[in-house]
């Protein structure tokens, strides 16, 4: 018999976005069981999930998208009301890198979802994508903004194979009627977040004594969403809208990367202080080829259908955020171990940044950058 209440897979919910999606309903939706599916890459971590796991509403299953037959296994299994896919490879230089990886999961992962939607009853089906499909915007024209009706232009293969399983999920609307629905966010920010990102690479590297790695001359902008507000508005869309829409979602926290550094080096002055401020450890390096300039998302329409809004402030929501890296060292430690760190030492084998013993990463003398590490993308 089914469970009485309503059971959401949610894909990718030991990483970033999606584990804070998890601990966000647990508190709020205790009518909802949260299954979640995740094949622990290098950004999923189950010590994010560690407080939930004994939650009677929380199952945990290791697998990945991918995998069609374990996909299937799942939804036999559970007979989901609602999928909620964050499971993404999300790390442009990686994309970069290794761009089949990113194929496999965001194009390929998002189409064995799909099809078990169609498969086990025209399951209502949420994609979480990002801004970065929009290209960027000019820095000299502050009046222009994103809209859910701007062309796609996309900048890395990331990007590129975010917009694709986009397009398939709005055709599988279109051609089969998936009751489906689709999100762009921009820069997340908040607690549990991995360490290649701006915010807490910042901090942690901060804290450690370590120069601060900045793209150019910090000047790229971006829009700031906490993760909190972000996991509401998801909510949002998934409960309320109308099969087949999309909306944006935005922090309406438009501010420079130097900006946000310079935030986070007078947090850690105030709230770990050391001998030397925290902003002489700021060093400009070499700008990352198509580095997008500018993302500023019109979230006008979520606001207007749907009567979400932002509730964090950014400078709030920023003091909050190192907060939790203060107190939460565990976590770190365990994230910058493993995977982590032997990614950075392959990562960046010749380019003159090494790992120390803590699995972050330092520029060296060439000023190699960390991975995306001024951008702090969607997941």
């Amino acid at each position: 018999m089914k469970n009485a209440k309503k059971t959401i897979i949610v894909t990718g919910g030991a990483g970033f976005i999606g584990g804070n999606f998890v601990h966000y309903m647990l508190r709020t939706h205790p009518d909802y069981r949260i299954i979640c599916l995740d094949c622990l890459t290098y950004a999923g971590n189950l010590e994010t999930l560690a407080s939930v796991m004994t939650n009677p509403n929380f199952r945990f299953v290791k697998e990945s998208i991918s995998d069609r037959k374990a996909v299937y296994d799942l939804f036999e299994a559970e007979h989901p009301d609602l999928v909620i896919n964050f499971a993404a490879e999300s790390h442009v230089d990686r994309s970069i890198e290794n761009p089949s990886i990113f194929l496999e999961t965001n194009v390929m992962g998002t189409q064995v979802l799909l099809d078990a939607c169609r498969k086990y009853g025209n399951i209502r089906y949420h994609q979480v994508s990002t801004d970065e499909v929009y290209g960027d915007l000019p820095l000299d024209r502050p009046d222009l903004f994103f809209t859910e009706t701007s062309p796609i232009h996309t900048s890395s293969p990331y990007s590129a194979s975010k917009a694709a399983s986009d397009h398939l999920v709005r055709a599988f609307h279109e051609t089969y009627g998936l009751p489906v629905l689709l999100t762009n966010c921009s820069n997340n920010y908040g607690p549990r977040q991995f360490p290649e990102k701006l915010i807490p690479l910042m901090v942690l590297n901060g804290l450690a004594g370590r120069p601060l790695p900045v793209y150019g001359q910090g000047s790229n902008v971006r829009d700031w969403l906490h993760v909190e507000d972000h996991c509401a508005a998801v909510f949002r869309v998934l409960e309320a809208a109308r099969p087949g829409a999309s909306y944006n979602i935005g922090g309406r926290a438009e501010r420079s990367n130097m900006e946000v550094v310079r935030a986070v080096c007078a947090l850690l002055d105030e709230l770990a202080p050391t001998a030397t401020p925290h902003a002489e450890l700021i060093r400009f390096v070499t700008d990352r080829p198509g580095h997008d300039f500018r993302y500023a998302m019109n979230c006008a329409k979520l606001e207007r259908d749907l009567g979400w809004k932002p509730q964090h402030d950014f400078t709030s929501g920023l003091r909050a955020t190192v907060r939790w890296y203060l107190d939460n060292a565990d976590w770190v430690k365990h994230v910058q171990s493993g995977a982590y760190r032997q990614w950075l030492a392959v990562n960046y084998a010749g380019r003159g940044v090494a790992p120390d013993s803590t699995g972050a990463a330092s520029p060296g003398a060439e000023g190699a950058v960390p991975a995306r590490a001024t951008q702090g993308g969607a997941s």
